[in-house]
């Protein structure tokens, strides 16, 4: 079964700390029975033992991401609080087309299409942008949600970074799109769909507790945001 890269990771840290802690536990006490093995077939009381240097290993470690807390007065509804995580985690609000395109060519925001753990629906009113943490987030639950299932499953975002313009075209076709700005604006907001899986439309009551699963635990890391939007058959995420 595949396993997440983090896991291999937050592994070999957790080693390489007990390894580093028994080293400052033990060390001293070794050398006290050097000392006293020395003494003992020497008649020397004071060995003149010189411990090498030993040079501190630096590790090039990414500095961890600040979860700004969300102050209260700006919670009126769940749906709030994916405005807040979504204005602090990108760039601010897309303005329009050209905006949008600007931020493609600077690399604000990058495509996302297909990768382990998950696809993209063909769009009609939204882009396959993300910003690139919103990326790495989004490879992550993929990873974390085959762990779960097995190394052939995936699921599907139905719908990823929108222009208001695109907003604006969807409110008319669909009267549960957000009226107003959309998280979906910010590029750090996808619908993962939980009747699609693999590419196809087939509901999988076992998959679907599996996904739930896994956007549970990163909410509860503090990585996302989640809301379960039962007449679109999806979940909205946004990254923190």
């Amino acid at each position: 079964m595949k396993k997440p890269p983090l896991i291999h990771f937050a592994f070999f840290f957790i080693l390489f700390s007990a390894g580093a802690l028994a080293t400052q536990v033990y060390l001293p006490e070794l050398k006290n029975q050097i000392k006293d093995t020395y003494s003992t077939l020497t008649g020397d009381p004071k060995p003149n033992l010189k411990p090498e240097k030993i040079e501190p290993l630096e590790l090039d470690l990414p500095a961890p991401r600040v979860v700004p807390p969300i102050p209260d007065e700006l919670i009126t509804k769940e749906y709030d609080k994916h405005l807040f995580a979504s204005e602090y985690n990108g760039f601010g609000l897309i303005e329009d087309e050209n905006h949008f395109n600007k931020l493609v060519e600077g690399k604000q925001l990058v495509p996302v299409s297909k990768g382990n753990g998950y696809e993209v629906t063909p769009l009609t009113h939204s882009h396959p942008y993300v910003t690139p943490y919103s990326k790495i987030i989004l490879e992550e639950l993929g990873v974390a949600f085959q762990t779960l299932t097995d190394t052939e499953s995936s699921f599907t975002l139905t719908s990823v970074t929108r222009t208001p313009e695109q907003q604006k075209k969807l409110r008319k076709r669909n009267k549960n799109a957000t009226e107003g700005v959309s998280s979906h604006s910010y590029g750090a907001s996808f619908d993962i769909s939980y009747i699609r899986f693999n590419g196809k439309k087939n509901f999988n009551r076992t998959k679907q507790k599996k996904l739930e699963e896994v956007l549970n635990k990163f909410q509860e890391a503090n990585k996302i945001f989640f809301i379960k939007e039962r007449k679109q058959s999806c979940y909205h995420v946004t990254v923190r």
